[in-house]
């Protein structure tokens, strides 16, 4: 069930030094660059690139690379010149759905040597280590942590700068299974169809809903991360739900919210292998340029005791305290 968010290609092959303003044949390369990804002509790409990049990035994988990045953040809308990172002329660049750095090295016969794609960070992003705003766990009944904690032996998020501190949720039985009988269905899971909730009250900034559920052992890496529902606290923390049941979310965006009140149903969709719960927290809405929160609830059941503002780690079952 792990999700991977973001692919990042990184090939350079010189090293040169500039100054920070922009010399034409970078602004040219670059122009022509979004110009060919928007019209959805990567072969023109293609020939844009040195021999060096050609034998790197074959033309099938060129293609394979542009085309996945379109499919998950659109086209090009905007694109401004920041700075020079090395060999590279980095560009702040709105996509459709996402704000990544587009950074182009270019040789002395104006050939792209080096393309890197990676989320755009502002330097003056908030940040925040641990969340303030008082949590319950957003499901009834107990549930196991699959992956929780703040090592890569239990939660391999840790990786990723947004999910850093993510858990996986599932529902099992007394035999440690997440189905109820072979695992070919997603009806078979406990988890599937379950309602979630609220931990607190908020803002709904963001809604996905319309992504299909996978067969199980299946997985949709077009959109990632699925349904998704995030919600903005009183404390500009922004909780981030993926993985919703195809249909089943009835909140929308811009929605004021109560702790308790039903978000959706926990489904199978984006790049899930089965029904489950992801959650995290990060200090903006987009993920692509966020960084994850550290997440505690503030009364809950683990493995049968009562801990007080408690960060579950892999494998522990849990639940909300009792009223």
């Amino acid at each position: 069930m792990k999700t991977i968010f973001i692919t990042i290609l990184l090939i350079a092959f010189v090293n040169l030094s500039f100054g920070q303003t922009e010399k034409v044949s970078n602004k040219n390369v670059a122009d022509s660059f979004e110009a060919n990804y928007n019209s959805g002509n990567f072969d023109a790409i293609f020939s844009s690139f040195s021999p060096e990049m050609q034998t790197a990035l074959p033309l099938d994988k060129t293609k394979e690379f542009l085309t996945g990045l379109k499919t998950q953040v659109g086209k090009i809308t905007k694109r401004q010149f920041v700075r020079y990172e090395q060999t590279y002329a980095s560009y702040k660049t709105n996509f459709e759905r996402a704000l990544f750095a587009v950074n182009i090295s270019v040789d002395n016969n104006a050939k792209i040597n080096g393309l890197f794609v990676k989320p755009f960070k502002e330097s003056n992003l908030p940040t925040i280590a641990r969340n303030s705003t008082k949590l319950i766990l957003p499901f009834k009944d107990q549930w196991t942590v699959i992956w929780g904690g703040d090592t890569k032996e239990l939660n391999y998020h840790v990786e990723s700068e947004a999910q850093k501190n993510a858990f996986d949720f599932v529902i099992t039985d007394s035999k440690g299974n997440s189905y109820k009988t072979d695992g070919k269905t997603n009806e078979d899971y406990y988890a599937f169809g379950k309602e979630l909730f609220a931990p607190c009250d908020g803002e709904v900034v963001l809604v996905v809903d319309g992504v299909k559920d996978n067969v199980p052992g299946k997985l949709n890496p077009i959109y990632i991360p699925g349904n998704t529902v995030i919600i903005k606290t009183g404390n500009n923390e922004f909780l981030f739900f993926a993985h919703f049941k195809q249909h089943s979310i009835v909140v929308k965006e811009g929605q004021k919210i109560k702790q308790g009140q039903v978000l959706g149903l926990c489904g199978n969709s984006g790049n899930s292998s089965e029904a489950h719960l992801h959650f995290h927290i990060q200090n903006v809405e987009d993920m692509n340029t966020a960084t994850g929160v550290k997440c505690y609830f503030d009364k809950i059941q683990v493995d049968g005791q009562t801990k007080m503002d408690y960060s579950p780690i892999q494998k522990e079952k849990i639940s909300n305290e009792k009223k």
